[in-house]
């Protein structure tokens, strides 16, 4: 057991017994009698509890405090220590998703949980090789947030409250495809991170549709009392989910794209989607198939790995691929 897991055993025998004797609690927590004093001093400074030595009935036991002292009282949120590093390490990664987004409001619950770590802490700074402390957590994980976009924390608030408590939303958007701003009003269902970015998918009232809005194109926003509509998770999932990317849509088709050896090395271990289609060539070659409506972000992808992938179907798509790499040969051309 580690310390306050023996804090809690301590206190459900003294719970249950009344007087427990020092061999007793020994015995129950294998330890040590230096071990378990220090336990004890930790329970009675830390925690406030209330534990005295009865000497007519040789065992401890609780006292009765004045109600005008310290309350005794173990955390009421309960983690073992490898839970509780687990949890401090899930809040930097929550940092890293956006820094400052969701640390104001988690903060409280870390600086309670660091100082129930607080032993662990310290027996790791003298490397007794028990866990590691928060700060040696802090500089252990990095997250780097390569071609995020900023955004306001204000409309990442406003969008959270809406989609939570089921309320309308308000607000300007401005497109980067159209690079037009306009004024909707939606029912959000559910907040995405995708890339490095945040995304509201909601019920557009002015296209009568479900849509992605990237939170950094909003310009302005409002919470409407007014009750959002709701939209079954499996639409929701037949429209956003069904096709490859973020703008999703219903699918048009499928792409079947062949990859190098030496790309297959990476793309045979990627999810691109959930439904695609993968085999190995003869050749070490990777035959990766997805289905895709809107191909701006296929493009990309596609792209980017330039003469290590091919598109072998629809010629539709070949064709933008081969026009956007000519295009590209041309910048560079003498």
């Amino acid at each position: 057991m580690n310390q306050l897991e023996r804090f809690y055993k301590i206190e459900d025998l003294l719970r249950n017994r009344t007087v427990v004797s020092k061999e007793d609690f020994l015995r129950e927590l294998e330890v040590s009698p230096a071990t378990f004093k220090r336990d004890l001093e930790a329970m009675r400074d830390r925690f406030n509890a209330p534990i005295e030595y009865d000497r007519d009935s040789n065992g401890y036991r609780f006292t009765e405090k004045s109600a005008a002292g310290p309350r005794y009282e173990l955390p009421g949120l309960w983690f073992n220590a490898s839970e509780v590093h687990a949890l401090l390490t899930m809040q930097e990664l929550l940092k890293g998703l956006d820094p400052g987004i969701l640390a104001p409001h988690v903060e409280p619950l870390m600086v309670r949980l660091n100082a129930i770590l607080a032993p662990h802490a310290q027996s790791s700074s003298k490397g007794t090789g028990e866990q590691p402390s928060l700060d040696e957590i802090r500089k252990r994980i990095r997250i780097v947030r390569m071609a995020a976009r900023g955004m306001k924390l204000e409309f990442f608030e406003l969008a959270a409250t809406a989609t939570l408590r089921r309320q309308r939303l308000a607000f300007t958007f401005w497109s980067r495809n159209s690079n037009e701003t306009t004024d909707r009003t939606v029912s959000p269902q559910r907040l995405v991170f995708y890339r490095g970015n945040w995304y509201l998918d909601a019920w557009c009232h002015l296209r009568h549709e479900i849509r992605s809005f990237a939170l950094d194109g909003i310009r302005t926003a409002r919470l409407l009392p007014d009750k959002a509509k709701n939209i079954p998770e499996a639409d929701l999932d037949d429209y956003l989910a069904s096709a490859f990317g973020i703008f999703a849509g219903k699918p048009k088709g499928w792409a079947k794209l062949r990859f190098s050896p030496a790309a297959a090395r990476w793309v045979a271990h990627e999810r691109w989607h959930s439904k695609q289609r993968g085999r190995y060539e003869p050749d070490g070659g990777y035959i990766l198939e997805v289905p895709f409506g809107d191909d701006r972000e296929l493009l990309m992808d596609i792209l980017k790995y330039g003469p290590e992938c091919r598109v072998l179907e629809p010629d539709e798509l070949a064709r933008k691929v081969a026009k956007r790499a000519r295009e590209t040969a041309k910048l560079y051309s003498k």
